[in-house]
């Protein structure tokens, strides 16, 4: 059965600005069948590394949270911390960085609050029974929390080709242990010809898995956690994934994870795709290259399979941008993801998604 997508492009008048047109967008996809009279809202987004400039601008944060008030909830912002190192990777440093990236209270009229605790610990365990996971850890003040809004940035990812609603729930909202547990199984490895001995990995690894041996990089497996932050570091791509088995289980452990997040909510999540500035990989670098197509809009829907099969569709129906990283599948089309990451198989994380009762991959897409 096809799920409705609602979709607002990005035009604007003196009559109604892009703000007030996302409240709309909120209303028509039913959020007062989400949110109930005072309710705790989580409103999980991703505040960006520091140094990145993809990420959702705070003003339309401000708008979803009055959106989310009006309803009677009590909005709160939220991400969990990271598995990498970076300016995220503890509760104090993430607030900071959030604050810095402009979501602070005076902004956006919401609290901020760290879903897995000062350091990543604060966790909940839910049963799912699952292909993979018999149960998963998700951050503990979101599965307190009584609803849920994901407010996704749409853009390519590295390690799943698209990051959007799914992965936004799925990864973003685990707990460290939970994070460590859906990367297991990615683990990179080191092309010795490719390698110069920069040593431009060396600080960017939190576990200090990697190591100078012989003038080439080393990975210890037994230290790497798979958070994949070398992959992008190197300048040289001399550490790569390895493809044959990893990435369609980390997808799998990805899905699996979205069911526990929304185990104890059925009917109390919503979920926001903003397709702007689509950037080649994750909002988790501290820098973001060249978007690969124009903006799009903005998509809301219930489903978070229909809403990311939808996204991924508009993307791929678009023109390339010119100077951007993507050199083949440019045409109106052509698969844009797989343009960037050949190896990757995105279609595979809906199609598990669906198999496993998370949503359905037909939608009907209405315009307001």
């Amino acid at each position: 059965m096809a799920s409705n997508v609602y979709f607002s492009d990005l035009r604007a008048s003196h009559k109604e600005n892009l703000v007030t047109r996302l409240g709309r967008l909120m209303e028509r996809t039913g959020l007062m069948n989400v949110v109930g009279n005072r309710d705790l809202v989580a409103v999980k987004l991703h505040f960006g590394e520091l140094g990145n400039t993809a990420f959702i601008r705070p003003v339309f944060l401000r708008k979803i949270v009055e959106t989310i008030a009006n309803e009677g909830g009590q909005p709160f912002l939220t991400d969990a911390n990271t598995l990498y190192s970076g300016t995220r990777s503890d509760a104090p440093g993430h607030l900071t960085t959030a604050i810095q990236n402009g979501f602070a209270y005076s902004v956006v009229g919401a609290p901020l609050v760290i879903a897995d605790g000062l350091r990543g610990k604060s966790e909940t365990a839910v049963e799912v029974n699952l292909k993979n996971y018999r149960e998963v850890y998700i951050g503990k003040e979101i599965m307190e929390a009584d609803a849920l809004v994901s407010v996704a940035h749409f853009k390519g990812h590295e390690l799943s080709g698209f990051g959007g609603t799914l992965k936004n729930v799925g990864m973003g909202c685990a707990s460290r242990k939970g994070k460590l547990a859906q990367h297991s199984t990615v683990s990179p490895k080191v092309k010795r010809k490719r390698c110069i001995a920069c040593e431009e990995c060396l600080p960017h690894c939190s576990q200090t898995a990697i190591s100078m041996v012989d003038e080439k990089a080393q990975i210890d497996p037994e230290k790497c956690i798979g958070c994949g932050e070398c992959i992008l570091i190197c300048p040289n791509e001399a550490i790569q994934i390895q493809w044959n088995q990893s990435i369609p289980v980390f997808l799998e452990n990805m899905m699996e994870y979205t069911v526990g997040v929304l185990q104890n909510k059925p009917g109390k999540a919503l979920y926001i795709n903003f397709i702007t500035d689509v950037s080649p990989a994750c909002d988790c670098y501290p820098y973001n290259d060249a978007p690969i197509t124009r903006d799009i809009g903005i998509l809301a829907s219930t489903d978070p399979v229909a809403i990311d099969q939808a996204s991924v569709d508009l993307v791929n129906q678009e023109h390339a941008l010119p100077g951007s990283c993507l050199k083949t599948n440019t045409e109106p089309g052509g698969d844009k993801f797989r343009g960037i990451y050949e190896n990757v198989d995105w279609a595979y994380q809906l199609e598990y998604a669906e198999e496993i009762g998370l949503g359905s991959r037909e939608y009907t897409l209405e315009s307001i």
